[in-house]
């Protein structure tokens, strides 16, 4: 197994952007703007909310490189800036001030708001882009980002999917509690982020 992909990168590339995409954070989002759909309708809505966020972040995991070059942005740059963007994303779960977009008939809802920017949102983008920076390119990095970022979809679509009888087992509280968790979880992840961008300067100066 670890020939074939770095374990300790995809755990933590999962980890990261299972707390800021938030499985289960989304079922009370996903059934307010799917209220009006059938179950069949529903389903066909998770599949394709999660088809266009991997879309959304596989793009920039494959082209972010060249878009940071392009601007002239180092690394570390982009690390201190993820950090202070994912803080503001954690400090809304902790606060409970995060938007839920109400239905609308005009667009599908799948692919906005639901896809982007809910799901593929800065902070997954920025996540997975540093993902990438953080590994060597060899073969089994590449593996193990990739693999993280689908098993994290793959949770994002069972979530939604099966979001009445998660809702019914967790209950707002409990979906609450979960939320102010990852809230915490991710604000230590932005912490840390914004640490290494300033040792990074520091080291560099």
């Amino acid at each position: 197994m670890n020939g074939l992909l770095d374990g300790t990168l995809f755990l933590t590339t999962f980890l990261t952007l299972f707390v800021i995409m938030d499985p289960p954070g989304t079922v009370p989002v996903f059934l307010a703007l799917t209220s009006t759909m059938t179950a069949k309708q529903r389903a066909r809505a998770a599949r394709q909310a999660v088809l266009v966020a991997f879309g959304v972040i596989l793009a920039f995991v494959l082209f972010g490189q060249g878009i940071l070059n392009f601007l002239h942005i180092s690394v570390p740059a982009l690390q201190a800036s993820g950090g202070l963007l994912l803080l503001l994303v954690a400090m809304d779960l902790l606060t409970g001030k995060t938007e839920e977009p109400q239905p609308s008939g005009k667009v599908n809802v799948a692919l906005v708001p639901l896809g982007t920017p809910l799901l593929a949102g800065p902070g997954a983008i920025v996540a997975s882009m540093l993902a990438v920076q953080g590994s060597d390119g060899s073969v089994q990095d590449w593996v193990a980002i990739l693999l993280a970022i689908l098993a994290v979809h793959l949770s994002l679509f069972l979530a939604m999917r099966f979001a009445g009888l998660i809702h019914r087992v967790l209950g707002d509280g409990g979906t609450i509690l979960v939320t102010r968790i990852a809230g915490l979880l991710l604000a230590a992840i932005a912490v840390q982020l914004i640490a290494d961008a300033i040792q990074a300067f520091i080291e560099a100066a």
